[in-house]
């Protein structure tokens, strides 16, 4: 048995600690400053308010002014905060962690440098950590299709822990992985976080499509739109496959769990597609996001931190002009509100697809 710390006592962070706690593990479930709400309600109801489903037996609820007392001991911390909190998160760790103390991240994103560089946040939590820790702790994270509300429901999940020492990844994924939480391995940390963080602005993308069809005036007999929805289904994931490329990503993982898999469960709903939707509707974004007041749309977080360095990475013609034209337009959106565009034309342009689209006659 291991004693184990979840930082972030949201619904992704609180869902991992089922199959930690099916397989004997004692777990300490610790909120963050957004969180009090949440352990005092799990303290005294023993259930978490957000997944409306009781606390597995083994999981303790600590507030974060008892963080000394909830790490005390552990052999792995895992970290489910927001992708905001990364840096505070490394910074709120530091005095408690260890050389050699395993920190596995459940937060998803990339994070620009000044001059256009991406990193993967288990790089910047490292590059966070004071110069005593750097490269001393080791750095796990977890991607792939997994709704949270299924795994607290212990649904069949499948998922990829993604490390650069394969050592650490056969040490983590035992603890883990159940008879319905199933895991395989991968040492491609860049390609796994790059597609895990790049699902999110897709998906927002694809969510357009809903607001779209319903301004348009909804459903034709059987008509919607799902080819339109399909074709930027694809193009996100194309576009993924040349940031994983240009970063030093295997393209393979793209066409696996972290991206086609984690692409798809995000745009059958939740946050991202209905923020796309009211976007896709032509709302403005600040109207948008207090229409979904209290929830953290991770695909604005994302394109609105990713997109801006995409456009120095042009600049420095480290891409091509027309590079991720689908990016380009869901930050023009999310961000700048502008409206929904087709843009058909600038698809699957990628030298590895060789494709070649086809100017439509006039009037067709």
């Amino acid at each position: 048995m291991a004693r184990i710390a979840m930082l972030g006592a949201g619904v992704m962070g609180t869902a991992l600690t089922y199959p930690l706690a099916d397989n004997g593990h004692e777990v300490h479930l610790i909120g963050t400053h957004l969180d009090e709400e949440i352990i005092a309600s799990c303290r005294a109801t023993g259930t978490h308010p957000r997944l409306k489903r009781a606390l597995a037996p083994g999981v303790r609820p600590f507030p974060l002014g008892e963080l000394a007392e909830a790490l005390a001991g552990v052999d792995v911390v895992a970290l489910g905060v927001n992708s905001r909190g990364v840096r505070w998160a490394a910074h709120t760790l530091a005095p408690h962690l260890r050389p050699g103390l395993p920190v596995i991240m459940v937060t998803k994103g990339l994070a620009p440098g000044e001059n256009g560089d991406l990193s993967t946040f288990p790089d910047l939590f490292d590059a966070e950590l004071p110069a005593s820790l750097r490269g001393a702790v080791p750095l796990a994270a977890i991607g792939g299709p997994s709704i949270a509300g299924e795994l607290a429901a212990r649904r069949q999940t499948a998922v990829v822990f993604t490390s650069r020492d394969a050592g650490l990844l056969a040490y983590l994924a035992p603890l883990f992985a159940t008879s319905y939480y199933h895991i395989w391995t991968s040492t491609d940390l860049v390609g796994v976080e790059v597609c895990v963080a790049l699902k999110n602005v897709y998906a927002l993308g694809v969510g357009f499509v809903a607001g779209v069809l319903e301004v348009s005036g909804g459903m034709d007999g059987n008509a919607a739109m799902h080819n339109y929805a399909a074709a930027l289904f694809a193009q996100g994931l194309t576009e993924t496959a040349q940031l994983v490329q240009l970063l030093g990503g295997g393209i393979e993982t793209v066409f696996s769990l972290p991206g086609a898999g984690d692409l798809y469960v995000t745009c059958q709903g939740g946050r991202n597609s209905r923020m796309g939707r009211l976007l896709g509707m032509g709302v403005d974004p600040e109207e948008a996001s207090e229409q979904l007041a209290g929830e953290t749309i991770e695909g604005v977080d994302a394109v609105i931190a990713i997109a801006p360095a995409v456009e120095k990475l042009i600049e420095r013609g480290v891409l091509e002009p027309d590079a991720l034209p689908l990016m380009r337009q869901i930050y023009a959106v999310a961000a700048k509100g502008r409206p929904v565009e087709s843009i058909f034309e600038r698809f699957f342009q990628p030298a590895f697809l060789k494709l070649q689209p086809v100017t439509a006659v006039s009037g067709s």
